[in-house]
């Protein structure tokens, strides 16, 4: 009885162990499932990753920070609407109107004393550039003298002749003669006193100084310390650089069609433009040139417009058609076999394509893609151009 009891628990406990062992077989299989499943779904990146990967480039996009750009010879211009056929671009020269520049010349012979200015000081109003030690300076001191003390006496006897005459002493031609001597003596002594100023008299006699009559800088210097000079010798150049006028050379033909009042624009060295008028057109050519001078009047004096500087100008006559938007030539570009014009966007320049008309005097007319308002590349954009993939660039 017992032996068989011990057997049937010993069966008990076999089949237990069995289902046990069954079941931790089942979860494990069921672990491994779920693992090879997680293992092959498709993976979601997440958003950082996403960021950063590289994303494709614009079509005809070029980077470009501020920073390079100012590196660079890429020169820039707004976009305006213009007429190609009417418009005269020339050559010209910045110079300084009748008054904005001056000589300072020697009034008199004598050896510099002193030099208060050299090349490139500023220079106001009547200021003293320099001191000549001149002889001449104490002949107009000395007439200047010789003329008061005439007037002093002058005086005194027409005063005594007025008196005798009242007290009915003398006549009244005597007192005649005597108020003609004062007047001729006083204007002797005006004279001697101009005479001292124009030719810059300092007070002791000695000197005659050499002033600017106008305010600036000095241009130029050609004047040592202890030289002799002559009367009339060039000592220095003053120009005041805020007044400044351009001067354009346009052939006879296209000169009868420009009067006084014109609009222009000057195309600066640096980039950009300025506006400005036509101030006159000189009646004759230059014999060189064959040419006459257009001179034109800035709205402005920007930085970089000195006095010497040559650039381009455009001169639309009054009257003329307005026919679309007119820019430089060197701002179209060929890419993927179509014209292009590259704008300046916020991070660089994006290249459109547009539609090309007539071509003029290095100028050509944009029938369509581009609206005014706009900054384009000119000068230097065909580097941007360089820049672009072999691709073709799309609207």
């Amino acid at each position: 009885m017992n032996r068989q009891y011990l057997e049937v628990v010993m069966v008990k406990h076999e089949r237990r162990t069995l289902a046990t062992i069954i079941a931790l077989l089942a979860v494990l299989a069921l672990l491994v499932g779920l693992a090879i499943g997680r293992s092959s779904a498709p993976t979601q990146p997440s958003k950082a990753a996403a960021e950063a990967e590289p994303r494709p480039s614009v079509p005809g996009f070029v980077a470009m920070t501020p920073a390079a750009l100012a590196a660079t010879e890429i020169r820039l211009e707004t976009v305006s609407e213009g007429s190609l056929g009417a418009e005269i671009v020339s050559q010209a020269t910045v110079t300084a109107p009748p008054d904005g520049s001056a000589l300072l010349a020697a009034r008199a012979d004598g050896a510099v004393a002193r030099i208060a200015k050299g090349l490139g000081d500023p220079v106001r109003v009547g200021e003293t550039v320099a001191l000549l030690e001149s002889r001449e300076a104490a002949a107009f001191v000395a007439e200047r003298n010789a003329a008061a003390a005439r007037a002093l006496a002058a005086r005194a006897v027409a005063a005594r002749e007025r008196r005798l005459y009242i007290e009915r002493i003398t006549a009244r031609q005597d007192l005649e003669a005597a108020d003609s001597a004062r007047a001729q003596a006083e204007a002797e002594l005006q004279r001697a006193n101009a005479a001292v100023a124009t030719a810059g008299v300092t007070g002791n006699g000695r000197y005659i100084a050499v002033r600017s009559p106008i305010g600036g800088r000095i241009t130029k210097s050609t004047v040592q310390l202890g030289a002799y000079v002559t009367a009339g010798a060039e000592l220095f150049q003053v120009s005041d650089p805020r007044r400044i006028q351009v001067e354009a050379a346009v052939p006879a033909l296209d000169a009868q069609r420009i009067v006084p009042g014109d609009p222009a624009v000057i195309e600066l060295p640096g980039g950009g433009q300025l506006g400005a008028l036509v101030r006159s057109i000189t009646p004759s050519l230059n014999l060189e040139s064959r040419a006459a001078t257009i001179v034109l009047q800035p709205s402005g004096t920007p930085v970089g417009l000195t006095q010497g500087l040559s650039l381009r100008v455009r001169i639309t006559p009054r009257g003329s058609v307005t026919t679309g938007i007119v820019l430089p030539e060197e701002a179209v570009q060929q890419v993927a076999g179509r014209d292009v014009v590259f704008i300046k966007v916020r991070r660089g320049f994006q290249a459109i394509p547009v539609t090309v008309g007539s071509r003029s005097a290095g100028r050509v007319q944009i029938v369509e893609g581009l609206r005014s308002g706009l900054i384009v590349a000119t000068s230097g954009a065909f580097a941007l151009k360089s820049q672009l993939g072999s691709g073709e660039v799309e609207g």
